[in-house]
């Protein structure tokens, strides 16, 4: 049973975060501190903030979870890093700098025109209104109430409290607020998959091989080449997670947004460089702890819920471990680094949904019917508070969308990514874009995504949604922007 010990641990973390939230707010004195922290912070923070901006609940129990069911093979991801390090310190990142911008898409205005920049803000915040409503689910259904032994009826009001807390102190302290809190979360993050391998051995008995062939007699033999029918091969992975941090990096608000919050390029090259490492050593971590949670419960199956088997229920057994085989205390800490994955997630998402808001649509407004563009500070906050609302309501249907942490993940959370990077693409390497052309293309790339997210034309898996969605995107684009380009 969760102890007091763990309540109190629990209550403390809240408590800090709160903490960060009001002292910061002290240094925020206009929307430029607020969103952009004022273009001075660390590179250190800035990039241990975007790794746990990206590192949310989703991925700190998916990758536990996919090691369990499916193997190694997703965990090869990390070789497509450093090719995306390349791409985005060279390409993009200077790119961006270079721009004396707030929000991301004040540039494909520049570059492109209008309507890409209406379609780039819709795009934006229809994804990370989605993944911070998925967020919030598996937070809370998969991993708090499991945890702290509470029925499901508990969703929804652990889903409010969580929400309250991070809109507290997010719209209370803006960026500053959320990249002290994210590196401090990172810690947590760390120290809790540290802490979970640890006590795993320890449960582990002498006999208890860890290279027992049953254990594993339910994964696949991996396969290393490209095959766009299967769910995983090595070079798949590889594929699809050097596409996601290149369309990611390239075009998400929540990433962009960090870069301009540093002095130059250089700084904020470093600070990619930050999240990637972070992101490859808390993975590689988390393969470890799934693997031995499934050592656990192979050699202590009567640890395991009732009804519930390894292969079957591979999400649930690193929260199922976390209730059932760790001593007072540490249960707490546990339970307070996936609420840090969730906050750290959260905040950042409601911070750029904020400012992209109020950059992109409410500044457009006002200056439209004639109005000053003076009190955006309250403006913002009062969005964030809005937002962090329709969040809450929202995180209750996610439970519907079929398939395990990681498919919703590639079918919910990341299915405008490919497409919002088409637009950039163009916007930023494409001299002949029209904002007719980038606009289709940007549509043809999302109608894409849909089909293979959901109706895998071709037998394509979910994991081939970006880089097919992003090259016909592409290829639509520049097509029509030439055709266009002519008849103007």
């Amino acid at each position: 049973m969760f102890s007091v010990v763990d309540w109190l641990i629990v209550l403390l973390f809240l408590a800090m975060m709160l903490g960060i939230g009001f002292v910061s707010a002290r240094r925020t004195r206009s929307e430029e501190d607020f969103s952009l922290g004022g273009r001075s912070l660390s590179p250190v923070f800035v990039g241990l903030s975007m790794f746990a901006t990206t590192m949310s609940t989703l991925s700190y129990l998916s990758y536990p979870g996919e090691m369990v069911k499916y193997g190694p093979a997703f965990f090869f991801g990390c070789l497509g890093y450093p090719f995306a390090y390349y791409i985005v310190k060279r390409f993009l990142i200077p790119r961006f700098m270079e721009m004396n911008a707030t929000s991301a898409y004040e540039i494909l205005e520049k570059k492109v025109g209008h309507g890409t920049r209406v379609l780039a803000t819709t795009f934006f915040l229809t994804l990370r209104f989605l993944w911070m409503s998925t967020v919030v689910y598996a937070t809370v259904a998969t991993a708090l109430v499991p945890i702290f032994g509470l029925s499901p009826s508990y969703i929804a009001p652990i889903s409010v409290i969580l929400m309250v807390i991070t809109v507290i102190y997010s719209s209370a302290g803006g960026l500053k607020a959320v990249v002290t809190t994210d590196a401090i979360q990172t810690i947590v993050m760390f120290v809790g998959a540290v802490l979970a391998l640890v006590l795993i051995l320890c449960r582990l008995g002498p006999a208890d091989s860890l290279s027992n062939p049953g254990m594993t007699a339910h994964w696949n033999p991996i396969k290393w080449g490209i095959d766009p029918v299967s769910r995983l091969t090595v070079l798949n992975i590889v594929i699809m997670r050097f596409s996601w941090q290149v369309c990611t990096s390239g075009s998400d608000q929540m990433l962009v947004q960090r870069y301009l919050a540093t002095k130059d390029v250089g700084s904020a090259a470093h600070s990619y460089k930050i999240s990637l490492i972070s992101n490859a050593c808390i993975e590689l971590l988390l393969a470890l702890v799934g693997y031995f949670v499934l050592a656990y419960f192979f050699y202590n199956p009567q640890m395991m819920a009732d009804g519930t088997t390894i292969a079957g229920d591979a999400d649930k057994l690193f929260p199922r471990f976390i209730l059932v085989g760790m001593p007072k205390g540490v249960t707490g800490l546990i339970a307070a680094a996936l609420m840090a994955a969730a906050m750290s997630s959260l905040s950042s998402g409601l911070n750029s949904c904020a400012t992209v808001i109020e950059e992109d649509i409410v500044k457009k407004i006002r200056s439209k019917n004639g109005k000053d563009n003076s009190g955006g500070l309250r403006r913002i906050k009062l969005v964030s508070v809005v937002l962090g609302i329709a969040v809450t309501v929202a995180c209750l249907f996610v439970g519907y969308v079929p398939g395990n942490l990681m498919d919703l993940i590639m079918k919910v959370v990341n299915l405008v990514t490919a497409p919002l990077f088409v637009l950039f693409f163009m916007a930023l390497f494409v001299k002949s874009a029209t904002d007719a052309g980038t606009i289709t293309g940007g549509l043809c790339a999302f109608a894409v995504a849909i089909a293979i997210a959901f109706f895998s034309p071709f037998g394509l898996q979910a994991i081939w949604v970006m880089p097919v969605s992003f090259t016909i995107g592409t290829l639509t684009a520049c097509l029509i922007s030439r055709r266009t380009s002519k008849i103007h």
